[in-house]
């Protein structure tokens, strides 16, 4: 998977959707807001959308492993 620079607003953002997710209190409404943020900047970076989300998830819940990539 490339290495995508990802603005912090964005972490920041899929950060605050997985804290929701962990406790059960994600709502439709941020989670769409999350998936438009992705969209908006995976159009803007011109890399693939799917690539992005995973990579962005893969920051935000699994730090341990962007630090040894």
């Amino acid at each position: 998977m490339a290495s995508i620079d990802f603005p912090s607003a964005l972490i920041a953002l899929e950060r605050a959707a997985w804290s929701a997710a962990q406790t059960g209190t994600l709502t439709a409404d941020q989670a769409a807001a999350v998936q438009a943020a992705v969209t908006a900047f995976a159009a803007e970076a011109g890399v693939d959308r799917y690539e992005a989300e995973m990579g962005l998830k893969r920051i935000v819940r699994h730090p341990e492993l962007t630090e040894a990539a």
